[in-house]
């Protein structure tokens, strides 16, 4: 079966080739972990668990590679303002490795609910640095650096083919880029390599010797003058990518997935500092996903509706419906989110898991299965796989065996079933249950959590089922 992917460096569909036969090496760019994800954050990952999910069912055997950033990422994605791990320290009051460690526990923990594959590497930017000085120090070698008073740079003017990936020339990137706070950079669009402790960094709590590659983050810092002089500093966040993704997956590797955001710097970036360093090409498939909007527009804290998984949850929404919400449209598509959305997905879901549940076990059956395939085959047309899905859970030859299968892709969980202990309720809690029914029709949310809340300060759990409410205790199988 022929499989065809959007590969953002052509802007185009390819047929998929991997270097290895039957093998493939899969890079994602994965979480800093700063704050608590998002769920803007978790299209990306459920889009990345989908590309591997259904490469392993088309029956490769897929190495996959997902960094986690706990230094080296400013405010910024290019080189100004405040380290973002720096930022949460500051914020919470504790160490920027422990805001690290405790963030990325979240989005582990995140990833579990989502049904998410964990990656089989997940290297953490802090614990590579040998890895990131190497590649710096090779690509000094050949000329692509220079230094400024406050870091290590890449001369993007020296890469030939600096834009390939986004398609915009030199002089449109020049055009298109804001005031430079370095005056010192030759080129608006080169991007630091390393960043020295001075100036705005001179307090940066994560930094390591250059020429030694020492951990001087417990040390008594030292002046700017000696920072400079001995190169003492951190690296910049797109380094990270290449060096960890060429370590575990070669020089040359398949697949790269991310958000379009990564596009025009962070990926171009890497490509740049990459085969500069190699004289080899990076990679064969670039995969971007596009954007999950908010009721039509864009998602930010400002406008209070940048929403977690746990945001999700507080309003009874478990996080397989969101998962479904994601599959149920093109990862290249921009996606919107609404309640309305959200309620219509977890509808579905639960009405697929009932049939699952009354269908007996079965034969796999094989044309089904091809036609399941073939969607995915052609650039992971997952709505267009959920419609194979649908259409034979409807038919006589449905069976749990083949829905199963299908699962192994889907990550839907049709097979949970919760064992329910019925609570017998009063008069008062059955009016409270009544008001809160009344308020999430009216979409009063703050109501309902509010009841909702009380019940379970109580010991107990509200029920939501499409023939009324009842209060629970929950044992899940």
């Amino acid at each position: 079966m022929e499989i065809q992917f959007f590969n953002s460096l052509g802007r185009r569909k390819e047929s998929f080739i991997p270097l290895e036969k039957g093998k493939v090496g899969i890079y994602s760019c994965g979480p800093t972990v700063y704050a608590t994800p998002h769920i803007g954050n978790f299209r990306a990952f459920i889009f990345a668990d989908l590309l591997r999910r259904s490469l392993e069912f088309l029956g490769f055997a897929v190495k996959h590679v997902m960094n986690v950033t706990d230094v080296g990422h400013l405010v910024s994605d290019g080189n100004e303002g405040e380290d973002k791990l720096e930022k949460g320290a500051a914020r919470e009051g504790i160490s920027p490795l422990e805001v690290a460690r405790k963030y990325e526990d979240e989005f582990l923990r995140d990833l579990q609910k989502l049904n998410i594959l964990k990656p089989h590497q997940l290297p953490r930017a802090s614990e590579h640095i040998d890895e990131q000085i190497e590649l710096i120090k090779k690509l000094e070698s050949k000329g692509f650096t220079y230094e400024t008073s406050d870091g290590i740079y890449f001369d993007t003017s020296k890469f030939e083919n600096y834009g390939k990936l986004s398609g915009q020339k030199m002089e449109e990137k020049v055009a298109g880029a804001r005031v430079e706070v370095n005056s010192e950079k030759r080129n608006p669009a080169d991007f630091a390599l390393w960043k020295f402790c001075v100036g705005e960094n001179a307090n940066h709590v994560l930094r390591w010797d250059f020429e030694t590659a020492s951990d001087l983050s417990n040390k008594k810092q030292k002046s700017e003058i000696e920072n400079l002089k001995s190169k003492i500093g951190f690296p910049g966040w797109h380094l990270e990518c290449s060096a960890m993704s060429q370590k575990y997956l070669g020089e040359t590797f398949d697949i790269h997935t991310g958000g379009v955001d990564h596009i025009p710097v962070h990926h171009e970036n890497e490509i740049a500092q990459s085969e500069a360093a190699t004289g080899k090409k990076f990679v064969s498939y670039w995969l971007h996903n596009e954007f999950l909007t908010v009721d039509g527009g864009k998602m930010s804290k400002s406008l209070g509706n940048l929403f977690t998984l746990e945001d999700l949850q507080k309003k009874d929404f478990e996080p397989p419906a969101f998962r479904y919400f994601c599959l149920n449209s093109n990862y290249r598509g921009k996606l919107n989110f609404s309640w309305e959305a959200l309620t219509n997905a977890q509808n579905s879901l639960q009405n697929l898991r009932k049939i699952y549940q009354n269908l007996p076990d079965g034969a796999i059956d094989d044309a089904a299965v091809e036609k399941f395939g073939a969607a995915l085959a052609d650039d992971l047309n997952s709505p267009q796989a959920l419609a194979v899905v649908w259409d034979f859970a409807k038919s006589p030859a449905a069976n749990r065996t083949t829905l199963a299968k299908f699962d192994e892709v889907l990550g839907l969980d049709l097979g949970r079933v919760e064992k329910v202990e019925k609570i017998a309720i009063s008069a008062a809690q059955k009016k409270q249950l009544a008001i809160r029914k009344t308020a999430r029709a009216e979409k009063d949310f703050a109501k309902s959590d509010a009841i909702r809340d009380e019940f379970l300060a109580a010991g107990f759990e509200i029920e939501d089922a499409r023939d009324g409410e009842q209060i629970v205790k929950r044992k899940t199988a």
